[in-house]
């Protein structure tokens, strides 16, 4: 019976696969993407922040997709973790990822945007986020619902912000 081993080699192999690329906004985020990146940038996107259990967070291997469309414009769209932590706060930041790691590393050009994720197992009262080192607040004291909320600084808090993130679009970020 040393066939069966052999059987099983096509389901193995389709299960060790690349994902599936999809179009961006069938992404749980989307957006677009603007700005001088220089010559054949190989742009990539990274979930950073932090987050408890996790210290830090810098995931740039999430379901992504990075698509041209016109001189310095591309559209993109990133898959969320289902559970990053209990709970945290993150950005999706696009860089060129020079090296080719796909994670990014301090020095390869990056843009980000003044949009938040914060998740949290529970739904409530979360408070105040604050950088390390430079006490820099990151997010105000807020009320979330279970899950992905997205915050946007550049609005005052209120009823509708932070909003539940169940889909996102609109995220652009630009150099």
């Amino acid at each position: 019976m040393r066939s069966a081993p052999l059987l099983l080699l096509p389901l193995l192999l389709a299960a060790c696969g690349s994902r599936d690329v999809k179009a961006p906004d069938a992404y749980d985020l989307s957006g677009t993407i603007g700005g001088d990146w220089g010559q054949n940038p190989h742009l990539r996107l990274a979930l950073v922040g932090a987050g408890f259990p996790n210290a830090v967070t810098n995931d740039g291997n999430q379901p992504q997709n990075v698509v041209s469309t016109g001189a310095n414009t591309w559209a993109f769209g990133f898959d969320l973790p289902d559970v990053p932590s209990v709970a945290g706060v993150y950005q999706v930041v696009v860089y060129n990822d020079t090296n080719n790691t796909g994670t990014y590393n301090i020095g390869e050009p990056f843009a980000r945007n003044r949009q938040w994720l914060v998740y949290s197992t529970f739904s409530g009262d979360i408070p105040a986020v604050t950088l390390p080192g430079n006490g820099e607040e990151v997010t105000p004291a807020m009320t979330v619902k279970r899950g992905w909320n997205l915050y946007n600084r550049n609005f005052p808090l209120s009823s509708t912000n932070p909003s539940p993130a169940e889909k996102v679009t609109g995220y652009d970020l630009s150099r």
